[in-house]
């Protein structure tokens, strides 16, 4: 299997899925494509470069759990129940394990610190799309309660390596990680104190962060069409910017800038 360990679908869990659509497809320019191909209700998104990720409702057991409308990513594996044997070994917890005829098999599991992600194995090989054009999801930040720990478990579930960290002073250390020498994202343990935009503590998670050409302009759209602003805009490192935002439905996401050339 070629990129094992890559992100290679994301999926948005809703409360709203017409009105996500509405806002998604207007902010960020995605077509949004029935699939037929689900038991349940199921759409597609696409962009410059073809179907990058779906919406769908949240399901009523993550609700029942407490999860909010949020991202999903889904990290290609070579075998799924084998990745999901390690992860149990590891101290992961298993959600969901499902088979999705011609597509293939993923598994819903939380990382030994309460992080929710997917590993996924395609029935077929799927193509990377280049994250530095607009559209496309360039960066993956995990928010947790011990960074060092949370690069660990990647390691051995997915090959992510440790590419460099960045000292942010009283905010701790932000490592880099990604496959080779692409950098994919970052990890960073949370400050005491963090609070979600209700004032409820943040669990561990992740933040996608989605490649647009005008961030300022997007930015304005999104809040036109009911978006709320986390953090930012503000520049990071290597002279990107960033800006950090919660949908109407209540899943956050991010913009950011094309990478320096």
């Amino acid at each position: 299997m070629k990129n094992p360990g890559n992100i290679v679908w994301y999926e948005l869990m809703t409360s709203d899925v017409k009105g996500a659509i509405a806002f998604y497809t207007e902010v960020l320019g995605w077509k949004a494509e029935p699939w037929s191909g689900s038991a349940e209700p199921y759409t597609m998104w696409s962009g410059s470069q073809g179907p990058l990720g779906g919406v769908a409702t949240l399901p009523e057991a993550a609700k029942q759990m407490g999860a909010p409308p949020h991202w999903l990513a889904h990290v290609q594996v070579p075998d799924v129940d084998a990745t999901v044997a390690e992860v149990e070994r590891l101290g992961g917890k298993i959600y969901h394990r499902e088979d999705v005829p011609t597509v293939g098999r993923f598994a819903v599991i939380a990382d030994p610190q309460g992080a929710v992600i997917s590993v996924f194995t395609p029935t077929e090989e799927m193509t990377p799309h280049d994250r530095s054009k607009p559209g496309e999801f360039q960066w993956h930040e995990l928010y947790t309660t011990d960074y060092a720990a949370a690069s660990a478990f990647y390691a051995e579930i997915a090959g992510w390596q440790k590419l460099g960290e960045h000292d942010m002073g009283p905010m701790g250390i932000y490592l880099l990680w990604g496959l080779g020498d692409q950098q994919l994202g970052g990890m960073m343990t949370m400050p005491p104190g963090m609070k979600a935009p209700d004032g409820s503590p943040v669990p561990p998670s992740w933040m996608y962060y989605v490649t647009i050409d005008t961030l300022d302009a997007t930015l304005e759209r999104a809040k036109a069409h009911g978006a709320r602003v986390l953090n930012g805009p503000m520049e990071v490192p290597g002279g990107q910017r960033i800006v950090q935002l919660m949908d109407p439905q209540g899943a956050v996401f991010a913009l950011v800038t094309p990478p320096a050339a």
